[in-house]
């Protein structure tokens, strides 16, 4: 089978590459009809390996939907035919973390696509635990969002969002613009937008935001206190992962908010603290998602196809993924999801 296989930075290669072995117990064998790509993996591709095992060759992609193909026993009632999306990240059920309902915290955690063999081929294993079925009524493309939406839903759990809520999303790509689609959802108001690019500005606006605010002409800081009558937002989501983002979100945040921070820096960030602990601004770190709480969610949010449809920038064949995907992507240059359909032709 064909399939993007991961040697390092600025290396990833369209290859054939052996079948998956059968599934075993507790797995699924899915022939891929989505994956999709994000800045993990055009971070991954750009400057790593970061979560990738240094000196590993492995299948990238953990952003994926297709159809259960083969299923081993006890495979949680999946059958041949089943249309499933997997949540990425496997956990053991055991240890504390597991124990607790903090599954994406297990100690032995390890994600699809980035310890273990993932989506962007055109066969892949996953264990079944991990896999939500995908009604009828939800096309492929909007099924291969679910993962992202789900870290979304999850970045929103952890900040506490309530209905009636300033929140302000910084950051308005792959994962961003699902944080705003799921915080109008949850009643955010005012929700705003701050982003660097007009075009991912005018899709936080269609996905429900109040104010859409780029911030590379203007005082974000400023901006932000105007459009909360002086306050600041309730709650900030930090989803850039950029130099000096998380000071500014903390900058925004009123007296008493959060400050989730979702995006993933590759360099070590300042924050002042005094200002943070005089204004008890909670800070909270978000990771990957519950799979068993999030991503049924975030199919069912999925289903009617309309939030895919104002997300999804392209659908690319699996040989122009470096050119047209990770490429434009690392560089800043895509204003929203980049779907990959893996079969040939």
């Amino acid at each position: 089978m064909r399939a993007a296989v991961y040697h390092g930075a600025n290396d990833v290669r369209i290859e054939e590459v052996p079948e998956p072995r059968p599934p075993r117990r507790g797995e699924v064998l899915i022939e891929v009809t989505r994956a999709a790509i994000c800045g993990t993996d055009a971070a991954e591709y750009a400057s790593g390996p970061h979560l990738i095992p240094p000196g590993t060759s492995l299948v990238l992609g953990h952003e994926f939907t297709g159809t259960v193909v083969a299923a081993g026993d006890d495979a949680d009632g999946l059958r041949t035919g089943t249309r499933v999306v997997p949540g990425a990240g496997m956990w053991c059920g055991e240890c504390e973390a597991c124990r607790s309902g903090r599954t994406n915290l297990c100690r032995s955690y390890y994600t699809l696509g980035l310890q273990a063999d993932g989506g962007l081929a055109e066969y892949a294993l996953a264990p079944s635990r991990m896999c939500v079925p995908v009604p009828d009524a939800c096309a492929d493309e909007a099924a291969a969002m679910a993962q992202p939406l789900a870290v979304a839903l999850h970045a929103l759990r952890r900040g506490r969002v309530e209905a009636g809520e300033s929140v302000l999303v910084l950051g308005v790509g792959g994962i961003g613009a699902f944080v705003v689609a799921a915080a109008k959802a949850r009643g955010a108001t005012p929700l705003i937008a701050a982003d660097v690019r007009a075009e991912r500005l005018a899709t936080a606006r269609r996905l429900g935001a109040d104010a859409a605010v780029n911030s590379a002409s203007c005082d974000l800081v400023a901006s932000v206190l105007e459009l909360t009558d002086g306050d600041g937002a309730a709650l900030v989501v930090e989803a850039t992962g950029r130099d000096g983002a998380a000071a500014t979100a903390a900058a925004c945040a009123r007296r008493g908010g959060r400050v989730v921070t979702l995006g993933l820096p590759t360099t070590a960030q300042q924050l002042e603290l005094t200002r943070l602990t005089l204004a008890e601004v909670d800070l909270v770190a978000s990771v990957a998602h519950v799979c068993r709480v999030d991503l049924p969610d975030a199919v069912e949010m999925l289903a009617d196809g309309e939030l895919a449809r104002v997300v999804l920038d392209r659908v690319i064949p699996l040989d122009a993924l470096v050119a047209e995907g990770l490429e434009p992507l690392a560089a800043g240059a895509v204003d929203g999801k980049v779907l990959v359909a893996p079969a040939a032709g």
